[in-house]
């Protein structure tokens, strides 16, 4: 599945499925903006779906 120009926004990102789909995403071509409630977890995740595209966003959660 090609997603080139698309963007995804992936909540829940930090870890298991999240970051599994935030991960698949990036590789099929989207941009990916990860988000999980734990900033630590979502700063990792969004370096990890780095390695799959470069298009990566982390976006904090409010607190």
């Amino acid at each position: 599945m090609d997603l080139a120009g698309r963007v995804a926004v992936v909540t829940g990102a930090g870890a298991g499925l999240g970051l599994a789909y935030a991960r698949d995403l990036a590789a099929a071509g989207a941009r990916v903006v990860v988000n999980d409630v734990d900033d630590a977890e979502g700063s990792l995740a969004s370096r990890a779906v780095a390695g799959a595209h470069r298009g990566r966003r982390h976006a904090p959660s409010a607190k």
